[in-house]
């Protein structure tokens, strides 16, 4: 089934105009439209359309030149409607899907032939797998041969459960949305405090995206300075990224583009770390030419 991705010619001319240099890269955003399929097992459907249209808006707006684009948790492992945007940029954009073990090797070749360079485990509110069981270490070698990073989503808490099995696999590994440390333990929560000794193995990368999804009644911009300063001290620069995490989902009332793009400025007052953190990180993790 073939959906439309609602550019107007504006942005089509826009999306086609490769700029020679990347000046910033936006890590972490997703695009859809109601009625695509939806995955059976889903924490909520969002009764709106977050359309190529209005992103590339928010690009021109915010001189974001490129984008990583993530596989929605609610559409499941169809991930056709946003490779279908890769597909059509290949400069512009970059993929993360969202894949199921049993993936054949065909399938791999062609997320990878259209711009994909990751997989995404969404593991919010579902059971802790195992890592280490055989169809997930098969999975990693698979994932491994293709250059491809291992993306986690979890609180902060269970990551060492996840980190320490990826890293014996071998993998690169990045970390959504600061590691959602508990708000009420911020840079103390014992599993962002094991995040930040995970630098040393130089192979986890952290996003710098969705403060507020640790945060129930505000932007977490000041919570996202706390966390940025110790991720800076450990990590470094050079292996941390920016996502807006357009469109926000679930927390749209509380920030917009705009606003997630301007955080940047308060968790990396030093414009040389961030133009770091907003270009040459992203560009090497996401491999844009």
């Amino acid at each position: 089934m073939t959906h439309s991705l609602h550019s107007t010619l504006a942005d089509e001319q826009w999306l086609e105009s490769a700029p020679a240099a990347i000046e910033a890269i936006d890590s972490h955003a997703h695009v859809f439209v109601r009625g695509l399929p939806l995955a059976p097992h889903r924490r909520h459907a969002p009764d709106y359309d977050a359309t190529l249209d209005a992103y590339a808006e928010h690009l021109r707006a915010n001189g974001v030149t490129h984008a990583v684009l993530v596989q929605p948790s609610f559409l499941g492992t169809d991930n056709s409607f946003f490779v279908d945007v890769l597909q059509r940029y290949p400069q512009r954009f970059r993929g993360v899907a969202v894949i199921d073990p049993s993936i054949s090797d065909a399938e791999l070749q062609h997320l990878a032939a259209h711009g994909v360079v990751g997989m995404r485990l969404n593991l919010i509110g579902l059971a802790l797998p195992d890592l280490r069981d055989a169809h997930w270490r098969t999975l990693f070698t698979r994932i491994n041969a293709l250059g491809w990073h291992v993306e986690i989503h979890r609180d902060a808490v269970d990551l060492p459960m996840l980190i320490t099995p990826l890293l014996e696999q071998g993998c690169t590994i990045v970390i959504d949305h600061f590691g959602r440390p508990d708000p009420a333990f911020g840079a103390n929560d014992p599993g962002f405090r094991y995040l930040l000794t995970t630098a040393k193995s130089g192979r986890v990368w952290v996003k710098l995206s969705a403060a507020y999804r640790s945060v129930c009644d505000e932007s977490g911009t000041a919570l996202g300075q706390t966390l940025t300063a110790a991720l800076l001290d450990s990590f470094g620069a050079s292996r941390l990224v920016w996502g807006s995490d357009w469109p926000h989902t679930q927390h749209r009332e509380l920030i917009d583009y705009g606003a997630s793009r301007d955080a940047l400025g308060r968790w990396i007052p030093d414009a040389s770390l961030r133009t770091i953190v907003l270009r040459d990180a992203a560009r090497a993790l996401f491999r844009f030419a």
